[in-house]
């Protein structure tokens, strides 16, 4: 699987890295078939937002979370991100 982090108006620590590839490891448990993962870290004012694309077989999922702290927008994102995982495992389930 491809993992890229970037930051956008922000500096990749190693402490968010880390969290971010920690969290990475909870998309595998929700699907098996996940090709690429984009991470964008981005501040925008008074603004921390975390945004994931995934690639998987047959789709593009996105997710999105903005919040005051910048690990509370990579918890809400990871939240998002396993929730469209799960609903399109479920959709290829029924076919």
């Amino acid at each position: 699987m491809e993992f890229q982090i970037t930051g956008q108006n922000i500096k990749i620590t190693e402490a968010l890295r880390q969290t971010v590839e920690e969290k990475r490891s909870k998309f595998e448990q929700y699907f098996d078939h996940i090709n690429a993962i984009h991470v964008i870290l981005k501040v925008q004012k008074f603004n921390q937002i975390a945004e994931a694309t995934a690639k998987v077989n047959g789709a593009e999922l996105h997710a999105s979370a903005q919040e005051d702290d910048m690990y509370a927008a990579i918890d809400a994102m990871v939240e998002k991100m396993a929730r469209q995982l799960t609903k399109y495992k479920e959709k290829l389930k029924q076919h």
